[in-house]
């Protein structure tokens, strides 16, 4: 330490308090019921012994045989040969945009219908995003208005960059219709799979047959890693570049060399050690959560003015959310007041996602449609869709609903 400099003072000890233990309720006081949560995250029991090992062995950072093992269960369970694990689902359309080629100002297009993250990395890097309507028979992308709109487009002279369709809620797209219409042009297809693991279309998995599909490991998701998420392909050249781009595009050398910038974008061995012990669930949790679609189908259907997610016949949904329609003119109270009803009882449901193209963040991005997706906007309802959601935790949502409709009956 040079001569007359003051000896570096330690810095202050952090203290955390303590969470307050809950009082218990005086006696003769109702107990609160426990809140029903929309599709919280659900623990196999392997987790913990998973986490110990990959602990154990050294391995945290994104590489290494944990993630390897998750990629390979990935393949096994998707059905797509070559996968890369990355950081977020958001991160892996980000990485299928690079490898499309996206560049700023051009177009792509997408269903209205669906999550923020699915056109928002095409944005950032500078793409005009087009948003087309939905169909009532699966409420993903209407093949029949992307049909019009690519013949347009042939006649403007500016074709999309990338049609990117949404597997909602857990339901397949008609990928094969998209794919037919997307190749007689020459668009490659990125399939936004985030919430389907486990569904299929036509007896294939989710995705199978896009150029690219995008997968999600979310809190939320039917399998979770706490984050997390996937990019697939048939092609093994576009998962070996988005591999290297996804570990900031270094070269092979022995200092950092790089012909071209990337990103951080490869999934921790701790991440990828939850989701290697949550993907062996994965058939049993599309079993429970179908089953919770039926029950509620069962104990609402006979309602005035209450619809459901429909299934087309060439599909088979994962049910990640189950979805009612709340119709005020048929009779069901409006879709806000039973929202408002389930979550003063601790209940919590969501509304369908908002269509982009209402969304003031894209108020100026063309479109193509969107009344289909705004009707299913202003009566749709996820309701809670947990794979662990009890018979009794449902009913007690199916009597709130119904209570509902006793106030509206008044």
């Amino acid at each position: 330490m040079p001569l007359g400099q003051a000896a570096p003072q330690p810095g202050p000890i952090l203290r955390f308090p303590r969470p307050a233990r809950p009082r218990p309720p005086s006696a003769g006081a109702p107990r609160a019921p426990e809140p029903i949560l929309l599709s919280p995250p659900q623990l196999t029991g392997g987790e913990l012994a998973a986490l110990r090992a990959t602990l154990d062995s050294g391995w945290i950072a994104p590489a290494g045989p944990v993630p390897e093992a998750f990629e390979a269960a990935l393949a096994e369970a998707t059905g797509f040969p070559h996968l890369l694990a990355t950081a977020s689902g958001t991160a892996a359309l980000h990485l299928g945009y690079r490898l499309l080629g996206v560049v700023p100002g051009d177009e792509v297009w997408t269903s209205t219908l669906t999550f923020v993250a699915t056109i928002a990395p095409a944005v950032q890097m500078g793409a005009v995003p087009r948003f087309l309507d939905v169909t009532p028979e699966s409420w993903t992308l209407d093949p029949a208005l992307l049909e019009r709109e690519l013949a347009r487009a042939v006649r403007r002279g500016r074709l999309p960059r990338a049609v990117v369709p949404v597997d909602l809620f857990g339901q397949c797209c008609d990928l094969d219709a998209i794919l037919a219409l997307c190749e007689r042009w020459g668009v490659p297809v990125l399939c936004d799979s985030a919430a389907a693991l486990g569904a299929t279309q036509r007896g294939r998995h989710a995705g199978r047959g896009a150029r690219l599909a995008a997968f999600s490991f979310n809190g939320n998701k039917i399998v979770t890693a706490g984050g997390g998420g996937a990019l697939a392909s048939d092609d093994p050249a576009l998962i070996a570049r988005a591999r290297r781009l996804a570990n900031q595009a270094k070269e092979p050398s022995p200092h950092y060399q790089h012909e071209e910038t990337g990103f951080t974008y490869a999934l921790s061995s701790v991440l990828a050690a939850v989701g290697l012990a949550q993907l062996p669930a994965l058939p049993q949790r599309v079993e429970a959560r179908r089953a919770v679609f039926a029950r509620y189908r069962e104990g609402l259907g006979d309602l005035p003015g209450v619809g459901f997610m429909p299934e087309p016949a060439w599909g088979q949904a994962n049910r990640w959310l189950s979805v009612a329609l709340f119709h005020p003119r048929a009779g069901a109270p409006d879709r806000e007041a039973v929202r408002e009803a389930l979550s003063a009882l601790g209940i919590e449901s969501r509304p369908v996602w908002k269509p982009l193209h209402l969304q003031p963040a894209f108020r100026d991005a063309p479109q193509a449609g969107g009344a289909a997706a705004a009707r299913l906007f202003e009566a749709g309802l996820c309701l809670p869709s947990g794979s662990g959601l009890t018979p009794a935790q449902q009913e007690r949502v199916i009597a709130a609903i119904r209570a509902c409709f006793g106030e509206a009956g008044r």
